[in-house]
């Protein structure tokens, strides 16, 4: 298979690609910035077999998403494409400047959109989106995240309709992940823990977590799951 990951050097990108090391398939590894951790990835997918592809590009730039949309040749076809790239603001609504609230979406919502787009994707692929529960409930400084997310899963059920049937699309809803991107919360340390004592499964998710529910949709025994955004937060949001 041919896997095609964004923002897959750190965090749940990087899980997702090592997901995906196994013999005869080819893992794409996007990155903006850290070559270092790229490789770092890449290497544990050739470990487990796979072949990789390392691209730099921003998910922002409509050249940069051409050029992975073609990263496996001319016409060769797509057979998990990843949506997992975002970079945004956390800020209060009345805080958060133009450029910003641009910013967030255009790294998160657009290339949902366009990056499928541009792809050939082929006959049986999965599209997978990731989504964070700040699309459906407050969070503390989110407003232009939590719209992202919110049409991330908004778009899910669009395409899913749309690509049927040699597509299928789903997206994966994650609640509090241990990654690097929870320093950029305000009250970090107070989320961690109220997670830990209220998650119903106890504790908080890892990377892999996320990176194995993605994982488990691109199973063909999912073929009949399509349009879903699945909700993988330990039962947190039943409370």
């Amino acid at each position: 298979m041919n896997i095609l990951i964004t923002g897959a050097s750190r965090g749940i990108g990087a899980a997702i690609a090592r997901r995906f090391a196994a013999p005869g398939n080819v893992v794409c590894i996007n990155y903006m910035k850290s070559l270092e951790a790229a490789q770092g990835v890449a290497r544990d997918c050739e470990q487990g077999g796979a072949e990789t592809v390392l691209v730099a590009g921003d998910v922002r730039n409509e050249d940069d998403l051409k050029s992975l949309a073609a990263v496996f040749g001319p016409g060769v076809g797509v057979d998990v494409l990843v949506h997992n790239a975002a970079i945004g603001v956390l800020k209060p609504w009345d805080k958060i400047r133009t450029g910003q609230w641009d910013l967030t979406l255009e790294s998160s919502l657009r290339p949902f959109w366009l990056l499928t787009r541009l792809c050939v994707l082929n006959e049986g692929a999965n599209v997978i989106g990731l989504s964070s529960m700040g699309s459906r409930q407050f969070v503390p400084g989110y407003a232009a995240m939590g719209v992202a997310k919110a049409g991330v899963e908004a778009l899910t059920r669009q395409l899913a309709v749309e690509l049927a049937p040699r597509v299928r699309v789903n997206t994966v809803c994650g609640g509090l992940v241990r990654t690097d991107a929870l320093k950029y919360f305000h009250d970090a340390e107070g989320m961690i823990r109220f997670a830990e004592n209220h998650t119903p499964l106890k504790g908080i998710a890892s990377a892999d977590d996320i990176a194995a529910v993605v994982h488990l949709l691109c199973d063909p025994r999912a073929r009949w799951v399509t349009g879903q955004v699945i909700v993988a937060d330990g039962g947190l949001s039943l409370l």
